[in-house]
């Protein structure tokens, strides 16, 4: 057992870790906040491109909600942990920071491999969503609007890119491809009013720097997580070491 003396000499120690600590969990806290707000901005925002990919990367807003949701919930305990100088609870903290970061590191490394894949995926989804326009999948032909719209683009590669649909057969280019306010029905046949560039580039490229914008915030949420493992393990260690207790 510690003598008194060496109690009196650790006990400013542990409360300077203490305070850091708690300030750290406050910030952690609040980059759930963060992680959570990104996930339902990814879903809505992102919601039309996603639309256009396979079910797997639909899920992504997801699980940011959910990791936020997690961090939020862990930093309430951690901050729990830290005022209790509760050693068990502190390593029980470290180890679920440790986990999410394994996690978040694992999920960051498989997007980053994956990321050809995606852009093939969509390419693909918006080639076959141009086929079956107006037709038998009502959701993928209003997102093609959408984007068409939005990013004032027209086709995958270029804007004859419809002219081998059976839509452009029946009606010419949709009204989304329209370079004006509004084209006749005269003006839905005639290539020189339509957008010329593809959207292909363009949605990759909104989507390469707004995912990046994702990517970034949760790789510093991960290597922000290394900073609370460090210190919860330090009070968890100087608490059992020196036997401390909060009268």
């Amino acid at each position: 057992m510690a003598s008194p003396s060496r109690r009196l000499q650790t006990k400013p120690v542990i409360t300077c870790l203490k305070s850091v600590l708690l300030t750290y969990t406050f910030i952690f806290w609040f980059t759930g906040v963060i992680l959570l707000t990104v996930g339902i901005w990814g879903k809505v925002s992102l919601e039309v491109y996603f639309s256009l990919l396979n079910e797997k990367a639909t899920n992504v807003p997801f699980v940011l909600i959910g990791t936020g949701t997690v961090i939020i919930l862990l930093g309430t305990f951690g901050c729990f942990a830290t005022c209790r100088a509760s050693a068990w609870m502190l390593k029980l903290y470290s180890m679920f920071l440790t986990i999410i970061f394994l996690v978040e590191l694992v999920a960051a490394i498989v997007g980053f491999v994956f990321r050809h894949e995606i852009k093939n995926s969509f390419k693909m989804n918006y080639e076959s969503s141009l086929k079956l326009y107006n037709d038998t999948d009502f959701q993928k032909s209003e997102a093609v609007d959408t984007i068409q719209r939005t990013l004032h683009c027209c086709g995958v590669d270029s804007a004859t890119d419809w002219e081998t649909t059976s839509y452009y057969a029946e009606k010419g280019f949709p009204r989304s491809c329209c370079r004006f306010h509004s084209c006749v029905w005269a003006d839905r046949k005639d290539l020189k009013k339509q957008n010329q560039e593809g959207c292909f580039v363009k949605v990759t490229t909104v989507i390469q720097s707004e995912m990046g914008v994702v990517a970034g915030i949760s790789f510093g949420v991960a290597c922000f997580q290394l900073i609370g493992i460090f210190l919860a393990c330090c009070l968890s260690r100087s608490i059992t070491n020196n036997q401390y207790e909060i009268v």
